[in-house]
């Protein structure tokens, strides 16, 4: 986030925000030490990373040939 939208949130908005990162980050980082697979967005569909992803739902330029 760029601090020229960070310096238009109130203090209270900021501190929500804030602390919903700190979260996410937190709950990405746990997943990947348990190596578990995340799904994220990419603006118009979702996708997986991990090992164990569904093959469905991995990006097609990581997918391996077979």
């Amino acid at each position: 986030m760029s601090e020229q939208v960070k310096s238009t949130l109130s203090p209270d908005t900021q501190a929500i925000l804030d602390s919903l990162q700190l979260a996410v980050s937190k709950t990405l980082e746990r997943k990947r030490r348990l190596g578990q697979y995340v799904v994220q967005w990419d603006g118009k569909a979702p996708f997986a990373i991990g090992d164990d992803a569904p093959e469905h739902l991995k990006p097609a330029q990581l997918l391996r040939p077979e």
